[in-house]
């Protein structure tokens, strides 16, 4: 129990440095009708009088979303954004670049999904990404957060380099996936569009499915704001192609393309801690570890061989350790368990 709550306490120790030294002070910000345009649900789409900000909404006749205005050969896309509160098992909040609506069968995809979860239960999410239509090769990551994403703003930011991809939490780079030759198409390497949805997805996102949407609680709502979105514009059927080197190059230079020892630091303690499957060491689904796998021994001893944490997790052997410790106490005085 001590070394869970030392674990814990150096972790937010480690973030409080971090979030000191910000990646993301000098982030360039950009209202809705500079960057962005609504995708579907226009009428469950809310734009603020400043057009800084935007809420999306889901409620039993659609749900909502916006897409950025172009597309870019790799780039940096951030927002910060507000998950719904209360009841919300079975509903899907987005985050993700894709280029789908341009080549339906051969589409790159970097996702950040928001997994909704019944009252009382926090909010898990994941990310994941194909390249190429490689969707049968899913490369997804779950996770718990080590805050309640419905009660202020935070900010989620991909990254997508030539050489590297970095998922980032505020200023915690949560994944990192260093580009190798053995990934061939699997990489993303087409031009990408911003997209950010809510919707129903029932059959699977809360439990495998086992608990629906309740539209009592509807509308759930979405909210998003100080967006940002650096890269090379392009037009992906273009026949002369676009120089897009100095935009490399600048993205390249930036701090949330590198992650400092700090930084490193907070991303292991966060992968330690709340990380619960990873794709790497699913081995019953990948006998062999996908390429850019980077498989950390005393990562790998946390998981099964279907890649779920064993027994639950730190916190339910933590649970059932303090019960264990508690119940011998009980046992030994008779009079005290007659007045239980």
């Amino acid at each position: 129990m001590f070394k869970s709550s030392y674990n814990l306490i150096f972790f937010f120790i480690v973030i409080f440095f971090v979030l000191r030294s910000s990646a993301f002070s000098n982030l360039n910000s950009l209202s809705f009708e500079e960057s962005l345009s609504p995708l579907f649900g226009d009428g469950n789409l809310v734009r603020s009088p400043d057009d800084l900000s935007v809420r999306l909404l889901l409620d039993r006749y659609t749900g909502s979303g916006f897409i950025s205005s172009n597309m870019y050969e790799h780039g940096f896309y951030s927002s910060m954004i507000k998950l719904p509160a209360d009841y919300s098992a079975g509903v899907v909040v987005a985050f993700y670049t894709s280029n789908g609506d341009v080549f339906e069968k051969t589409h790159d995809e970097l996702d950040i999904e928001f997994l909704g979860n019944i009252k009382g239960k926090p909010w898990r999410f994941q990310t994941n990404l194909y390249g190429n239509g490689s969707t049968h090769r899913g490369r997804e990551e779950r996770y718990r957060l080590w805050f309640d994403p419905t009660k202020e703003f935070h900010r989620y930011s991909i990254l997508w380099t030539p050489h590297k991809i970095i998922f980032w939490v505020d200023d915690v780079p949560i994944r990192e996936v260093i580009r190798s030759d053995a990934m061939g198409a699997d990489y993303p390497a087409k031009p990408m569009a911003l997209y950010a949805t809510i919707w129903d997805a029932s059959d699977w996102a809360t439990s495998g499915g086992k608990y629906k949407a309740n539209y009592k609680f509807a509308p759930f709502t979405a909210e998003f704001k100080s967006f940002s979105l650096d890269g090379c514009a392009v037009d992906p059927i273009q026949e002369v192609p676009t120089d897009c080197s100095d935009s490399v190059e600048f993205l390249e230079s930036q701090d949330y393309s590198s992650i400092n020892s700090r930084q490193r630091a907070a991303m292991r303690r966060f992968r330690q801690r709340f990380m619960y499957y990873s794709y790497c060491y699913d081995t019953v689904r990948y006998p062999e570890p996908l390429p850019e796998c980077v498989i950390v021994p005393a990562e790998k001893d946390r998981f099964k061989e279907t890649g779920r944490l064993k027994f639950g997790g730190t916190e339910a052997r933590e649970r059932r350790r303090s019960r264990r410790q508690q119940r011998p106490a009980i046992e030994s005085d008779p009079d005290e368990r007659k007045r239980l």
